[in-house]
């Protein structure tokens, strides 16, 4: 027996419509990235960088792998080293193998200043500080210096002393190679010696990474001038442009039958453009080739002071991209990290509206946070790394590359072409999104390493 005096709500639904959102989908994020930097329209599909003469530089990190429970040197990244660049690959086996296994402890003392430069060191794991005495005895902090990094080439190379006290922050190893070791190889091979040679010699060490042009300043009088001339680099880097695709499938039923009111294919391309558009951020940002972080000159790596991100960690990346600087680019976590950082000295950050949301921001340069940057390690104590960028092409910065036009193009640099239909009824759509970036100058980008997230602090 029914009791009900008056139709159920569920009952009515069947007369009733349904108010609908277009489809939602949580993988969507800002991308700042792809939003703040400017972007190169490539007439030709290549983007050619021409820069003065630079000399050589490598990535400042030599690596290492671990076997049976020891760990030793990658024979082929020793010519991080400039005068093993052109070294034989058995030179560099028999240099790898010549390194030995120190391990040390926090606060433990590995070099001092004033001594015998006699070991080149290669951090494995943990961080040291190099310090050194100041002009009235006190003691600085030169810099910090984390896995892969080795000290001190110049000293070791010439047989000097060495110029800083180094000293660990954290438990760690590291591996050390005897100068005497590379004197005994110098002494076999003549091209080592000749490029040894040329290292250590005051005339061939250049102040900067960029050829020097011959200037006079300050004369008096009817005094000959210098003639010169700025040379190019031979083989400018070219940036090709990536992509990324997808197939994008469509049932005719689908497309026939349940098109109102939201169009089934305006709305499997829009999230499929969404997707393109996030993995376009992630590859700018990590892509092994062009990605930004990839593509960080040595001098332009800062290692964290303490591990957590402070303020004076982003003041040191400031001094290093101190030219209009543009933005930082971290993750949340990190972004969330540097809070605690300021909150606990009492130096809040600013706020500062950019893309119609609020911002943290320091010195005025806002930080993006972009879920792509990298996180390592185990979970609960992960590390990652800040970018800082100037952007632009008359900065002499970063930009965005995409192709000026593409066929069947929805978007810049994005195309939607039909292939067709199968026997199945399904009709097919080639998404493609065409991108790159480029780093035009070193000093454009800087990026702060082994920033940990997991610290926090007790304010009761």
């Amino acid at each position: 027996m029914n009791d009900r005096l008056s139709l159920s709500t569920d009952a009515a639904r069947q007369l009733a419509t349904t108010t609908k959102t277009t489809p939602q989908m949580r993988g969507i994020t800002p991308r700042y990235l792809l939003r703040a930097l400017p972007w190169v329209d490539v007439e030709s599909g290549v983007y050619r960088v021409n820069r003065r003469r630079t000399f050589i530089l490598g990535d400042d990190r030599i690596s290492s792998y671990l076997d049976n429970g020891t760990h030793h040197i990658v024979p082929e990244d020793l010519r991080e080293v400039p005068y093993l660049r052109e070294a034989d690959d058995e030179l560099l086996r028999t240099l790898a193998t010549a390194f030995t296994e120190v391990a040390f402890d926090a606060g433990q003392t590995l070099v001092e200043e004033g001594a015998a430069a006699d070991k080149l060191w290669v951090l494995v794991q943990g961080r040291a500080e190099k310090r050194v005495t100041g002009r009235y005895g006190q003691d600085a902090l030169a810099e910090v210096i984390g896995d892969g990094q080795f000290f001190d080439l110049d000293a070791f190379s010439c047989g000097g002393q060495q110029p800083h006290r180094v000293q660990a922050v954290t438990p760690g190893i590291a591996l050390c190679l005897d100068r005497a070791r590379l004197a005994e190889a110098a002494g076999r091979d003549e091209a080592l010696r000749t490029a040894l040679d040329a290292f250590t010699s005051a005339d061939a060490r250049p102040a900067g990474a960029e050829v020097p042009v011959d200037l006079a300043s300050g004369h008096l009088g009817e005094v000959d001038l210098p003639g010169t001339y700025v040379d190019y680099e031979d083989t400018p880097r070219e940036y090709h442009m990536s992509l990324a695709q997808t197939v994008l499938r469509v049932h005719s039923r689908v497309a026939d039958l349940y098109n109102e009111p939201i169009d089934q294919t305006r709305a499997q391309t829009g999230l499929t453009v969404e997707a393109l558009r996030e993995r376009q951020e992630r590859v700018m940002l990590n892509d092994p080739d062009f990605g930004l972080f990839n593509n960080v000159a040595p001098g332009q790596r800062v290692q964290t002071r303490t591990g957590a991100p402070t303020p004076d960690d982003l003041d040191e990346l400031l001094s290093k991209v101190w030219k209009q600087p543009g933005f930082f680019v971290a993750h949340p976590k990190a972004i969330a990290a540097f809070g605690r950082e300021c909150t606990r000295r009492g130096v809040p950050p600013v706020m500062d509206t950019r893309f119609g949301s609020p911002l943290l921001s320091w010195r005025g340069v806002p930080l993006l946070p972009s879920d792509k940057v990298r996180m390592t390690g185990p979970a609960g104590a992960e590390t990652t790394e800040i970018l800082l960028m100037r952007v632009g092409e008359a900065q002499q910065g970063v930009v965005g590359l995409r192709p000026s036009k593409v066929q069947d193009e929805v978007e810049p640099g994005l195309a939607m072409r039909n292939m067709g239909m199968d026997q199945k009824g399904i009709s097919s759509y080639l998404m493609t999104a065409y991108f790159s970036a480029a780093v035009l100058v070193e000093d454009a980008v800087a990026v702060l390493q082994n920033v940990e997230v997991s610290k926090y602090h007790d304010y009761s």
